[in-house]
Formats: C-alpha cells, sequence, structure tokens
C-alpha cells in the first residue's frame, strides 16, 4: 500500500510501530469505507427479501377512507423501509404502466386491457349518493334507486365514472326513459362541489366519502336487493419479481382472502 501510495503509513522504529498522519486519514476513511459497505450488504439483503426497495401502485379510487388507504397503512407499517409510489391514473394509462413496468400492481375496477396479467379479486365499496345537504333526500339514511329518477346526476369522465353510470343506468333506465346525466371532464372532487353548489345530485364509491365537502352528504344507495356496490381487482405482470410486490400481495391475500381465494 506505501509503495502504491507513496507515502508512509506507519512509523516503525525498535519499539514497534505507530501510523502516521497518512496512515490515520487511511483508517479512518476505511473505517467509513466498511461501514457503508456494510450497510449496502444489508440494504441489498432486504431488498432481495422484499423489506427494502420500492413499490409503486396504481389506482383511481380516493385515499381518503377505504380499503386501499387501510392496505397502504399497513404495509407501511411491516415494511417501512419499502418505499411506496402511487400513481393516480385512468384504467388504459394504469394498464399501460404495467406493460412497461412503470408500476407493480394497478388496483381498478373492471376487466383487464393488458396482456400477460395476474388477477386478485379484492374488495367491493357501496355505492353512494352524494347529496346538496339541503336536499329533500337528505334527511334519509338510505336513499332508494326510485326516489333518485327524476334527479339530475353529475358524473365524471374519469374513471371509475363511466362504471358508475353503467350502474345507474341499469338501475334507472327503462324502455323511452333514462335519468338525467351531465358528464364533467373533471375530478371526482370537482363533482363534490358542484354538487355542494347544488347543480345535482352525484354517485361516488365509498372511498370518497372520507373527504369532506362544503354543502355536500352522502347517502347509500339501495334497491329492494340492498346497496348497490362496485368491485376492485389487483393486477400485475406475471413476470414481476419485485420481491416488495410479493410482500404486498400476501397482506392483500390476508385481508381479502374469501375474494382473492376465489370464494
Amino acid at each position: 500500500m506505501e509503495d502504491r501510495l507513496g507515502v508512509a503509513v506507519f512509523e516503525r522504529s525498535s519499539g514497534g510501530v505507530r501510523l502516521t498522519a497518512a496512515g490515520a486519514e487511511i483508517l479512518r476513511t476505511s473505517r467509513h469505507l466498511v461501514e457503508g459497505l456494510d450497510h449496502m450488504m444489508a440494504t441489498a439483503k432486504a431488498a432481495g427479501r422484499g423489506e427494502a426497495g420500492r413499490l409503486t401502485v396504481g389506482f383511481y379510487t380516493s385515499l381518503s377512507a377505504g380499503n386501499l388507504r387501510a392496505s397502504l397503512m399497513e404495509h407501511a407499517r411491516r415494511f417501512p423501509q419499502v418505499e411506496i409510489r402511487t400513481v393516480e391514473g385512468a384504467r388504459a394509462s394504469l394498464f399501460t404502466g404495467l406493460e412497461r413496468g412503470t408500476l407493480d400492481v394497478a388496483i381498478v375496477t373492471g376487466a383487464p386491457t393488458a396482456r400477460n396479467v395476474k388477477a386478485m379479486p379484492l374488495w367491493s365499496e357501496r355505492v353512494m349518493v352524494a347529496l346538496p345537504e339541503g336536499h329533500r333526500l337528505a334527511a334519509n339514511n338510505i336513499v332508494y334507486w326510485t326516489d333518485l329518477k327524476d334527479e339530475t346526476f353529475l358524473l365524471s369522465q374519469r374513471d371509475p365514472g363511466p362504471e358508475i353510470q353503467d350502474v345507474l343506468l341499469a338501475k334507472l333506465a327503462a324502455p323511452g326513459e333514462r335519468p338525467k346525466v351531465i358528464s364533467h371532464d373533471i375530478s371526482r372532487e370537482n363533482i363534490k362541489s358542484l354538487v355542494g353548489a347544488g347543480f345535482g345530485v352525484s354517485l361516488m364509491c365509498e372511498a370518497c366519502i372520507g373527504a369532506n365537502y362544503a354543502g355536500v352528504v352522502y347517502r347509500e344507495a339501495r334497491d329492494g336487493n340492498g346497496p348497490s356496490r362496485i368491485s376492485y381487482t389487483a393486477y400485475w405482470q406475471d413476470d414481476n419479481d419485485n420481491p416488495a410486490l410479493a410482500h404486498f400481495l400476501k397482506l392483500l391475500e390476508e385481508r381479502y382472502p374469501l375474494l382473492s381465494n376465489g370464494n
């Protein structure tokens, strides 16, 4: 080392050796290098076990309440060294993200539109009616679909708006009669703002009710068979080998075992 560095590392004498100033600096730096190497190896091992690294989750539901919020919080509690990144987007863009490898998992409604994906049925959410707080139905704890046939519905064109509109049409459309729907290319949050301003009523998934908006109340939508629901599914690429994804999928299976096992 002394020959390669061109400096003396030790002072040698009959009484032994001691570090020179250059040797002391090499020792100090070496300790940092060894600690850094140990940290790198520990981090690499943790990432290989799925206990560190990164997990990217795509969705288009709300994180103000509901099962996705709870699942992300539980994963963060179990694996605090895994960095969770979230991507909100339309169904088509989320499946494109899966195909390109920019997403690990997409939690969405409806059927897959990507190739080579695996699926795990998760939870279902009740369809809720968002009403202006002064609406005639706001005093009811439950709103029946037949009570809504003369209402003006404000729906977002963004997912899962089209699927919610399908539910609405299934419940209220009849030969020669369709509910009045005004479709907006705006977010769910701005739809709720329009409801609060008195422009109409809207339909939301249950996860959306965690956020309060001025002048808006939420009521469960029902018919004679009970509440109306929309189901969510996790999709991921079959060849995704991210260990953090495996842990997340195991957590989902633990939380929703009846659905994920097809029962």
